[in-house]
């Protein structure tokens, strides 16, 4: 069956989401409406709608016209499983001592690597992103130095790729929670893929907001593998959760971007410990001082 989409841009996060708003009106109705901020630094928002039918082009000129954004460019999607393509099309990834692989794969993971299988499925992490590769390779590095962290949070997991890295590698249990609770159903089934039940503990919550994460804090060491904005809001909830001495990783983070993360994270009590780039994107390890 035929589906179709309709995307466009606009400036400011307000405005895209009232678009997305009366979207949600038109007929025929829209089976799910996306808001996703354009990650380059323009100010620019894309709000996209899914159709089962061909959309009302009238009614979308009247929405972009009325809310300022760019015209509609609509699309018709194929009907295909297009999570078996892309996981057939996911290479394995090394990141320092981490092997991330898919079950198709499963032939090629080296006897010597901590091995994570993750299937591609809706949720991001799949350790291909510069972001999630970063976060494993700044894990990498940690770990060589002789951290040896024993509470340890991800925030924003995704797929559980950075909670399962720690629990492969480290004792203890490790805490996995996202806002989306299709990304926490992905993470609970990656966990049981790779033999990790009981070991990590997989939560819907929005950042710390969680009565679980409160009574395991304070964390030796937490993954933020977000983006910009909601890290830098989240700044001072990972001072009040990091312990002394404990570490932050964030990624999610375009390399103009990463000063900005920097100074207010100094400004809630942590030190810069790594930085390192993987094409646009940023990986920190700061350091609770």
């Amino acid at each position: 069956m035929t589906t179709y989409s309709a995307l466009t841009t606009l400036t400011g996060e307000d405005a895209a989401y009232r678009l997305a708003d009366d979207l949600e009106a038109v007929t025929p109705e829209p089976t799910g409406i996306g808001v996703f901020e354009v990650e380059d630094g323009s100010g620019l928002w894309e709000v996209g709608a899914y159709f089962l039918e061909a959309p009302d082009v009238a009614a979308l000129a009247i929405l972009e016209t009325l809310h300022g954004a760019q015209p509609f460019t609509i699309s018709e999607i194929p009907d295909q499983d297009w999570v078996s393509k892309v996981q057939r099309g996911l290479a394995p990834v090394a990141a320092g001592r981490f092997f991330v692989y898919g079950a198709h794969d499963a032939d090629k993971v080296p006897q010597d690597a901590v091995a994570l299988l993750i299937e591609a499925q809706m949720a991001f992490g799949t350790g291909h992103h510069g972001t999630t590769l970063g976060c494993l390779k700044a894990l990498d590095a940690l770990l060589e130095a002789g951290q040896k962290p024993a509470n340890i949070a991800d925030i924003g997991c995704g797929t559980a790729v950075l909670a399962m890295a720690a629990a492969k590698v480290l004792d203890g249990r490790v805490l996995a929670s996202d806002i989306d609770p299709v990304a926490v159903e992905v993470a609970i089934a990656n966990v049981a893929a790779n033999g990790l039940q009981g070991r990590v503990d997989c939560y819907v919550a929005t950042g710390f907001d969680s009565r679980e994460i409160n009574m395991r804090a304070p964390f030796d060491l937490i993954f933020g593998n977000i983006l910009k904005g909601p890290l830098t809001a989240l700044a001072p909830d990972m001072g009040h959760h990091a312990a002394s001495g404990g570490h932050v990783i964030l990624s999610g983070i375009l390399n103009e971007q990463a000063d900005d993360v920097v100074r207010v994270y100094q400004q809630n009590g942590f030190n810069l410990v790594d930085r390192a780039s993987i094409v646009d994107w940023t990986t920190l390890t700061m350091c609770k001082n």
